[in-house]
């Protein structure tokens, strides 16, 4: 079976050392550093966690490189994310937001992970976002909480 390659932002990689998310996010992590999941990281991630404590950070080091992919912004990303923006489905203070959503789409990843609810990790916006994908011939964007990533699979007790 294929592994699944799932795109982070940095909500997630921060939500490793946030007590509200920090039981979850640290679960999926160690499915990236196990190898279960491919992580796919861009390098917005990388840019936006270079501000962040470097707690926030070591986490992206513990993944081996042989269990990452690592993405980059284009001009088709960025066309993308813009097209989001034109359509209304973000904002232009939320062009970061935008730019995640379009690098997980134009690198056909399986699933975008966030614990951004307001803009990524929204029934509506998902839907907007989708409706723009499709309109530009790309696929469907899986867009879930980490949550939903971890237990999907797992037996639940009868």
């Amino acid at each position: 079976m294929k592994k699944l390659h799932i795109y982070v932002d940095t909500s997630v990689i921060g939500g490793c050392e946030d007590e509200e998310f920090s039981d979850i996010s640290l679960g999926l992590w160690s499915r990236f550093k196990s190898g279960a999941f491919t992580l796919v990281v861009s390098d917005l991630t990388i840019q936006e966690l270079a501000g962040a404590p470097a707690s926030v950070r070591r986490h992206l080091q513990d993944v081996p490189e042989s269990h990452q992919v690592q993405i980059g912004l284009t001009e088709e990303v960025k066309e993308l994310a813009d097209a989001y923006l034109a359509h209304g489905v973000v904002g232009p203070g939320s062009l970061a937001d935008a730019l995640h959503v379009a690098l997980a789409t134009v690198a056909g990843v399986d699933i975008l992970v966030s614990w951004n609810f307001k803009h990524i990790v929204n029934f509506g916006r998902i839907s907007l976002f989708n409706a723009v994908n499709l309109e530009r011939g790309y696929g469907r964007i899986e867009i879930r909480t980490p949550a939903e990533v971890l237990y999907e699979g797992q037996e639940e007790d009868v």
